[in-house]
Parts: C-alpha cells; sequence; structure tokens
C-alpha cells in the first residue's frame, strides 16, 4: 500500500478556488438561504489569511447583510467543528473592533455570526445536521451561557438538491468529487483525479475552471484525499488505543475487586472458625 503523506504547509483547496470570488460566494449564500439577491458588490470578504487550527486557513468568511458568514469544507467528520468556529470568530470580530472601543459605555454593534460546514466526505451523514459548542462541555447545562450551532450540510452526490440546484458551482464540485471517489476505487489517487478531471471537461463539468487550474486541482485532490485517508487512520488507530486502555483500565478495576472480595472472605472465614 502506498504510504500516505500529508504537506503541514498546504494551504489552499479546490473548494476554496472555486469560491474565491464575490459572484461565487453570493450564489452560494443564496442556495443556503433560499434567497435570489444579486448584487455580488454589497458582499465582503473576510477570510482569515492563517487559522489557529493545525495551521490551515479558515476555508471562508464574509459579511453581508449584517451577517458574518464563516463557510467551511470538511471531507472527514469532525466533532470539534464549533470550537473551530469559535476560534475563527474570535479572530474575525478582534479585528472588527478597536480594542479601546471594547471599555466604552457605547454598545458596539457587531454583524450576526453564522456558521456552515459543507460536508462531502464517504461516512454518510444525513442531508442536514447541527453541532453545538454546548455539547463539549464536561458538564452539561440546561440553557448555556456560551453556545455557537454549526449547521452541517452534506453537498454528495443526491443529497440536498435544492441547494445542489441553486448553486451550479456546488453541484458541479459534487459531482467531480463523486467522480473521483468511484474511479480511486480501481486505480490510484493521482489517476483518478486526472480521469475526474478530463471527463468533467468534457461533460462541461467545471470546464473552464478545470482547464485553466488542471494541474493545481488534480495536486490538491490528491492532497486532499491523502489528508482524508490520514485522518481516518489517526481515528481508527486512536479508537483501538483508547479502547485497549479503557478495557485495560476495566480488567485492573476487576482484578481490585475480586482481590477484595477474596480478602473480605478470608477475614469471614478466620472469624468463623
Amino acid at each position: 500500500m502506498k504510504e500516505v503523506t500529508i504537506n503541514t504547509k498546504y494551504k489552499d483547496s479546490v473548494f476554496r478556488m472555486l469560491f474565491n470570488s464575490k459572484e461565487e460566494l453570493l450564489s452560494l449564500y443564496n442556495a443556503v438561504n433560499g434567497t435570489h439577491y444579486d448584487n455580488a458588490e454589497d458582499l465582503e470578504i473576510n477570510t482569515l489569511e492563517e487559522g489557529v487550527f493545525l495551521n490551515m486557513k479558515n476555508d471562508v468568511s464574509f459579511v453581508f447583510r449584517f451577517e458574518l458568514n464563516l463557510y467551511e469544507h470538511q471531507s472527514t467528520k469532525c466533532g470539534n467543528m464549533s470550537l473551530r468556529f469559535l476560534y475563527y470568530v474570535s479572530d474575525l470580530l478582534a479585528g472588527m473592533v478597536v480594542q479601546k472601543d471594547l471599555y466604552g459605555s457605547k454598545n458596539l454593534k457587531i454583524p450576526v455570526p453564522r456558521f456552515v460546514v459543507f460536508y462531502n466526505g464517504s461516512d454518510k451523514l444525513e442531508d442536514i445536521s447541527y453541532e453545538k459548542l454546548s455539547n463539549h462541555f464536561i458538564k452539561e447545562v440546561e440553557t448555556p451561557e456560551l453556545e455557537l450551532i454549526v449547521t452541517v450540510i452534506n453537498v454528495n452526490e443526491n443529497h440536498n438538491p435544492e441547494i445542489m440546484n441553486a448553486c451550479k458551482t456546488l453541484k458541479a464540485y459534487s459531482i467531480f468529487v463523486g467522480k473521483i471517489r468511484r474511479y480511486v476505487k480501481n486505480m490510484s489517487i493521482e489517476e483518478a483525479a486526472d480521469k475526474a478531471i478530463d471527463e468533467c471537461i468534457r461533460e462541461d463539468v467545471l470546464a473552464d475552471f478545470l482547464r485553466k487550474n488542471k494541474a493545481e486541482v488534480c495536486r490538491m485532490s490528491v492532497l486532499e484525499y491523502n489528508e482524508e485517508l490520514h485522518l481516518k487512520t489517526v481515528h481508527s488507530e486512536g479508537y483501538e488505543e483508547g479502547y485497549d486502555a479503557a478495557k485495560a483500565e476495566a480488567n485492573k478495576i476487576i482484578a481490585e475487586k475480586d482481590a477484595r472480595i477474596a480478602e473480605l472472605e478470608a477475614l469471614l472465614a478466620e472469624k468463623n472458625s
């Protein structure tokens, strides 16, 4: 099996490349929210250049209609997206507010934060699901004083047709990723990415984008797939290690309990003799 390697300095992704313009982001926003706004110049992109999580960039963030929209793409399930978004939105808001104003009497106004993950991994996931920051709290509270809710949208083929049909680029991206996943079952990831790109161009799926960026898209697709495989491997190994540790601890407790019972039985037998 070919060794999986991860380039830790790798910053970009096909998703970011596709949605790096105001026009494409407005189309994506409209699809997510069921709206039909058409003035892309009202949208202000403010994506973080350097994120705080594994030295990766925040995928996309922008302000539109008094909302701060943070969009992330994920090809593997991540149970910590609400925490990641908390870091991201804190950095973004810190850049919007002058520090000295925080100590004033004036009530500062900020755009309404909204958090969305576009998921296209191979694990099964509902069309729409939600993750909450409060799920991370060690202690469960009825009314959390700090909450952050992430909407996770499954953008794999045959999921969320209304959203996909409302954003041509998102649907085309889903088709492209679907082709890679099918082809990689019978060939290397490099061959699968190359074949998917050529086929999409012939079928007029992201054709102009793929012609212009073929080499870069192929490289990023390989890196993204390898990263996905790597994270799954780490998760599996971590689960097995955790299971083994828990099993060893349970056996230790049982052994100590048995020893204690034997000791008590011996004391009882001695007392009755």
